[in-house]
């Protein structure tokens, strides 16, 4: 209503309709003709009907033929008392007013149903970037330094490139919890899923998670984070990760070391195997030849196993990734050294310098020397990462074939660029047969029958494997030399024959 300051006094009609007084305020908005109508139209009578009170009390009438005791002729009260209260309210707005609300929601349902469109794109947008990326990681692009994280100078810390995920938890069977122990275990027939199920428990049945006070949660959380920084490559992937960690939770079994290593160095070993070849792109000494963004970091000093330790540390510099936050600060620096170190064991090109280290210790081997322990811890993960061919030919074979699928695009890609092309990753000399004879019978057997002499019981189960694959691909070699002689003779026949025509 009208304020003191306002020039016109608020107004009431009470209103006689049959016998019942009605108030009726007005504002300043309203025309005497629009008041009239309303009156008539609301009360559902004709105008001669109406009858008005003024505010002395005094009986008003509109019907011209209805007697009244205002000084005022009927029309100059009426019309005086509608130009007072029409100032202050005005019933016709209303319809304004919610015309003018209606369309405000209207416009603003349309803005939400519009921003809601753009981040379904977007989220579209962002899978079909990723799906490039990963199309162009398989066909060999972004070897320069092509990291899920971002290393920036200040050495602030990362996060992984999207939410983690939680995935189910799977109750392993007694015949499963068997067979991870040993070395005949099939990993083909596992999805990811199932295989962080199968590492989880590995952590929980040595007792590491008791050992280091881990939260489970975090180990899940650490889990999947590692997951997610394994590329899909065709053999340096996550399920190769499995391979090697399920090998090192098989030798820890099959070679007792539970009673030999202490609970830390269980930890290392299998920490150092989940993170060992975390983010590879798919090329090996391709790095340095090439001279990438990661050999020029690293000074050409192992540049990829380098960038694996770098990058399982990022992992761990996440506090709900961080599985050792409750270890001690102190030990914590001899458990990152370690794992350093053991993941730095993994670069081929320091497999005669460890192998023969370990062959000087192994005679006189002292479990409780520090440097002892430490040369066989980095020889059990370097016989973990290359011990497919310990597994039954059927399990072994097709990891052959990633194999020889990532050299041979990582030689196309030398070759593309004038770089040097190793004979053993050449799709032009290397056959499965020769590729693999050469691997078993000088590295792999050698290493093998080494960590022998200090565990004799992994000859039946590691060592005579190697050996009947050994045998088994100079079969196929000798088939293949056969079937290529043969060829040869008849190209040559036909040759003559066409000569003597």
């Amino acid at each position: 209503m009208g304020s003191s300051s306002s020039s016109y006094t608020p107004k009431t009609i009470y209103l006689d309709v049959d016998g019942k007084v009605q108030k009726v305020v007005f504002s300043q908005h309203c025309s005497p003709c629009d008041i009239k109508e309303l009156l008539c139209s609301s009360s559902n009578i004709p105008n001669t009907a109406i009858k008005m009170v003024d505010p002395e009390g005094a009986l008003v009438s509109i019907d011209p033929t209805m007697p009244t005791n205002s000084p005022l002729s009927k029309e100059d009260m009426f019309q005086n008392v509608l130009s007072q209260v029409a100032e202050q309210f005005s019933a016709f707005r209303i319809n304004e007013l919610k015309t003018e609300v209606t369309n405000r929601i209207a416009m603003l349902e349309k803005r939400v149903e519009v921003e809601g469109l753009k981040v379904v794109e977007i989220e579209k947008c962002k899978n079909e970037l990723k799906k490039l990326r990963d199309e162009m990681t398989s066909r060999g692009g972004g070897v320069n330094c092509p990291c899920k994280y971002n290393f920036s100078d200040d050495g602030k810390k990362v996060t992984p490139r999207r939410d983690v995920p939680s995935y189910p938890k799977y109750t392993l069977s007694q015949e499963t919890i068997e067979a991870l122990k040993k070395p005949t275990f099939d990993v083909w027939h596992w999805e990811h899923n199932e295989m962080l199920s199968c590492l989880e428990y590995m952590y929980h049945d040595l007792g590491l998670v008791k050992e280091f006070n881990m939260n489970p949660i975090t180990l899940k959380r650490w889990l999947l984070a590692v997951q997610e920084n394994y590329r899909n490559n065709p053999f340096h992937n996550f399920r190769h990760c499995f391979c090697v960690s399920q090998m090192m939770y098989g030798m820890i079994h099959l070679c007792n070391l539970q009673e030999k290593l202490t609970l830390t160095d269980m930890g290392i070993l299998m920490t150092a195997a989940v993170c060992h070849d975390l983010d590879h792109p798919g090329y090996n000494n391709y790095q340095i030849n090439a001279r990438t963004e990661l050999a020029v970091r690293y000074n050409d000093i192992s540049p990829l196993e380098n960038h694996h330790c770098a990058v399982a540390f990022q992992i761990l510099s996440l506090p709900e990734c961080n599985i050792f936050a409750n270890v001690d600060p102190e030990a914590f620096k001899q458990i990152r050294k370690a794992i350093i170190a053991l993941i730095l064991a993994t670069d081929m090109a320091r497999h005669g310098e460890i192998l023969e280290a370990f062959k000087q210790k192994v005679d006189n081997f002292d479990f409780t020397n520090e440097e002892h322990v430490t040369c066989l811890k980095m020889l059990l993960i370097k016989c973990c990462d290359i011990s497919n061919e310990v597994r039954p030919t059927e399990v072994a074979e097709p990891w052959v074939d990633c194999l020889l699928e990532e050299y041979f695009m990582q030689s196309d890609r030398e070759k593309s660029e004038g770089l040097p092309v190793a004979p053993f990753m050449d799709r032009d000399k290397v056959t499965k047969p020769t590729a693999q004879i050469g691997f078993i019978k000088f590295v792999l057997i050698p290493m093998f029958e080494t960590v022998m002499k200090l565990f004799p019981q992994i000859e039946e189960l590691m060592v005579q494997p190697l050996r009947d694959s050994r045998d088994h691909y100079e079969e196929l070699k000798q088939i293949d030399d056969a079937m290529t002689e043969a060829q040869k003779k008849k190209t040559e026949n036909m040759s003559l024959g066409g000569k003597k025509n």
